[in-house]
C-alpha cells in the first residue's frame, strides 16, 4: 500500500498486471478508468508503478541471487525503445534476460527468469549482471559475450555454450557465400 495514499494493494497489482502482463499502457488504463468514473492521471499511475518496483526490489534481488547459484543459465538481450528525456524521441536500450529451466534434464531447481535493463548491448553489461555466477552460460552468437571468457578476466569462472540454431545459420551462410564447397544433404 502507498503510505497516505488511496490505492490498495489490489489496485496497484491490477495496474502492474495490466501494464506488464497485458501490455496495456498507462495512458490507456487512465482512459479505461475514466470511462468508469475514476479520474486518475497517467502520472499518478506511473508513480504507483515506480513505488511498487521499489517495494519489489528485494524479491528481484532474491530471484537474481537464486538464479546465479545455478550451474547453468541462459542469457539473451533484446532491443527496447526508451524515452530520451528532453529530446522528445526514443533511444535504444536493452532488456537482458537471465533464465534457468532444468526441467528437461530432471533438475530440481524451479524454472526462473529475471529481466534487467542496460543502456547498451556491450559485454560489460553481461559481466555486471553475472557478477558472482560461475558455471555454464548458454548464449547466442553475439561476440559481446566473449568478454566473459577473455584470458585477462579474473574472478569469473564462466564457460560459454553457444546455441546450435545460431551455429547452423553460420554454416548455411558459408554454403551460400563461401569459397569452398561444403557437403550438403539432398
Amino acid at each position: 500500500m502507498i503510505h497516505a495514499g488511496l490505492p490498495t494493494e489490489a489496485a496497484i497489482a491490477h495496474v502492474l498486471v495490466s501494464k506488464y502482463a497485458d501490455h496495456l499502457p498507462l495512458y490507456r488504463q487512465a482512459q479505461i478508468m475514466g470511462r468508469q468514473g475514476i479520474d486518475l492521471d497517467r502520472s499518478t499511475l506511473a508513480d504507483w508503478v515506480g513505488r511498487a518496483a521499489f517495494e519489489l526490489r528485494p524479491v528481484f534481488d532474491a530471484l537474481i541471487a537464486d538464479l546465479k547459484r545455478s550451474t547453468k543459465l541462459f542469457m539473451d538481450e533484446t532491443r527496447a525503445p526508451v524515452l530520451d528525456p528532453g529530446s522528445r524521441k526514443t533511444k535504444t536500450g536493452y532488456f537482458w534476460a537471465l533464465a534457468r529451466d532444468d526441467r528437461p534434464w530432471g533438475g530440481g531447481a524451479p524454472p526462473g527468469v529475471a529481466f534487467t535493463y542496460a543502456p547498451g548491448r556491450g559485454g560489460l553489461h553481461a559481466e555486471r549482471i553475472l557478477q558472482g555466477f560461475t558455471g555454464t552460460l548458454q548464449v547466442d552468437g553475439y561476440s559481446g559475450y566473449n568478454r566473459l571468457i577473455a584470458p585477462e578476466r579474473v574472478g569469473l569462472d564462466i564457460q560459454l555454450a553457444y546455441c546450435w540454431a545460431h551455429a547452423r545459420r553460420k554454416l548455411v551462410e558459408i554454403t551460400r557465400t563461401g569459397q569452398r564447397p561444403l557437403p550438403r544433404t539432398a
